[in-house]
């Protein structure tokens, strides 16, 4: 309410709400306006949403405050508490991106990181391997299919039916973390894939519906005039 107020404050003759997961799912190319079942899962920074959508519409939702952050908080606590290793955001982040994965790669991969020893309080360089990341992110993954498995529990049977048979689809810039999809597979059962170019998702799904209103908007979620 405070955005919509402080949009027509600045001039706005009209607002119009759109849920993200509706966004992102249909920057991912879904047929949501179908009435089988789509699942989609969108990873920010932050948090993640999860969704079922059927003709156009939320049917089951979840919004879980696991996202890219988390992964790299898990690294740091992870460093720190097995080896008196301090390493700051943007390393924990850079070992995420080059090394980490949701299972255990095949070939064992190393990063070399620089960070601070806690016992000593100088610097202290270590050769981190990817299955220590993998390791570390445990948790917050758990967390996640946990998230997942707890809205399938809640949709509809019918629509499962669907998502079982098309999958579910992965968005947000945190759905790039290698091996996540593989992983959904083997704790879920659901076949996964992830979105062409996922962190533009909800933002390719907006620009859709400016584009071709006439046909669209009925996907918006509300609509308010001054």
């Amino acid at each position: 309410h405070q955005l919509i107020s402080a949009l027509f404050e600045a001039g706005a003759r009209r607002t119009y709400i759109m849920e993200r997961p509706v966004a992102a799912a249909l920057g991912a190319g879904l047929p949501i306006g179908d009435a089988a079942g789509q699942m989609i899962c969108d990873i920010g920074g932050g948090i993640t949403e999860i969704a079922v959508l059927s003709m156009g519409r939320i049917v089951v939702r979840e919004i879980v405050k696991i996202g890219g952050d988390s992964f790299d908080d898990a690294i740091i606590r992870h460093l720190r508490r097995k080896h008196n290793l301090f390493i700051g955001e943007r390393t924990a982040e850079a070992l995420k991106i080059d090394i980490g994965s949701a299972i255990p790669r095949a070939e064992q991969l190393f990063m070399e990181v620089t960070g601070r020893n806690l016992l000593t309080g100088l610097p202290k360089v270590m050769h981190v391997t990817s299955d220590e990341v993998t390791e570390a992110m445990a948790g917050p993954l758990q967390t996640l299919l946990e998230a997942i498995h707890g809205v399938l529990e809640q949709t509809p049977a019918e629509l499962v039916a669907d998502i079982y048979d098309s999958g579910m689809v992965l968005t947000g810039g945190g759905a790039m973390l290698s091996g996540l999809c593989e992983a959904i597979r083997m704790s879920l059962k659901i076949d996964c894939r992830l979105a062409e170019e996922p962190q533009e998702c909800t933002a390719r799904g907006c620009c859709m519906i400016l584009e071709n209103w006439q046909d669209m908007s009925k996907f918006l979620a509300s609509k308010k005039r001054r």
